[in-house]
């Protein structure tokens, strides 16, 4: 599910000619806390250490900054859709703030037993968000907490960091010789500089 970005339509033919700088991030675990259950008000929500931060550099350096995320809680009936997007939207706000811009959001909000075709590790999140725009895969990241956005980012054919936050520790007891990522950082702030070396 998209989030929009107004966006005029010289922009956005401007955006097919030039190749741009794009990193793709999970959202519970790498950008807030992840409260070992779903996030379903603005008032659970907490950012982790370092990760505004971390999104205030990205997006001084021009990057178009997507947040990936599976929020099953919708589809199985824990929260309600506008109650994902109010924290949504709140959280952007919040980082309005610090100047920092997300250019895009998907969120696949089906339950975790329905067969659908978004729910990461499947990538058709990934391509609905940078559909139409021109970017090197060689050079872009996939920052997440998970087996299944390791999963998503090599499906996808872009590299990957493992952060420790949220799921991380224990991921990374789990990975194996056929998944692992290009990096394994503490946070979201220590992604940074691999992301800026692309």
């Amino acid at each position: 599910m998209p989030w929009p970005v107004p966006s005029s339509g010289s922009l956005q033919n401007n955006m097919t000619k030039a190749s741009r700088k794009v990193v793709f991030i999970d959202r519970d675990g790498v950008i807030n806390v992840d409260l070992w259950k779903y996030v379903e008000t603005w008032k659970e929500f907490r950012f982790e250490k370092g990760a505004l931060d971390a999104l205030k550099v990205l997006t001084d350096r021009g990057f178009d900054i997507f947040i990936i995320s599976n929020q099953a809680g919708v589809g199985d009936g824990v929260f309600s859709e506008a109650a994902m997007w109010q924290v949504h939207e709140k959280m952007v706000a919040a980082m309005a703030k610090r100047e920092i811009k997300i250019r895009g959001a998907r969120f696949c909000t089906h339950g975790k037993k329905a067969k659908c075709d978004c729910r990461k590790p499947k990538t058709l999140l990934l391509e609905k968000a940078v559909m139409n725009l021109t970017f090197d895969k060689q050079k872009t990241y996939f920052v997440g907490d998970k087996l299944s956005d390791l999963e998503a980012g090599k499906n996808f054919g872009v590299k990957t960091i493992l952060v420790r936050t949220g799921y991380g520790a224990e991921t990374e007891k789990k990975l194996s010789k056929k998944l692992q990522p290009d990096h394994i950082v503490n946070n979201l702030r220590d992604a940074v500089p691999f992301i800026l070396k692309a």
